[in-house]
């Protein structure tokens, strides 16, 4: 494993972005809603995403079962990224693009431990 305090900071990092998506979609849910809407989906979806943001950031924090979450958040960012391919929205575009790095970092976090378990 590296150094230490460089997993851990890591770890936080990635937690903070899921706790946030899990608070923006407690405090205003409407804009997320409209994106699943948008795709045919039913905005009641919403509940779930935040339950798993949150627990994911939980569980980042905790630093448990991080090979598995470390995959399931890599799809999770990916599948999410779909949402966000609104060609005439440079802002949404960025998004997606910000997921797909997300999804590398979670799958580094889940490849480090390949040798660590």
């Amino acid at each position: 494993m590296t150094n230490r305090f460089e997993w851990v900071a890591g770890r936080y990092l990635l937690a903070i972005l899921f706790l946030a998506g899990a608070v923006q979609k407690t405090i205003d849910p409407g804009p997320a809603q409209a994106l699943l809407a948008g795709s045919g989906l039913p905005e009641l979806l919403i509940w779930p995403a935040l339950a798993f943001n949150a627990l994911a950031a939980g569980l980042l924090i905790a630093g448990r079962f991080l090979k598995s979450l470390g995959r399931l958040l890599a799809a999770y960012c990916l599948l999410t990224s779909a949402f966000h391919f609104i060609p005439s929205d440079p802002w949404q575009m960025s998004i997606m693009i910000k997921n797909w790095a997300v999804a590398g970092g979670c799958l580094i976090l889940s490849a480090s431990l390949e040798n660590s378990t």
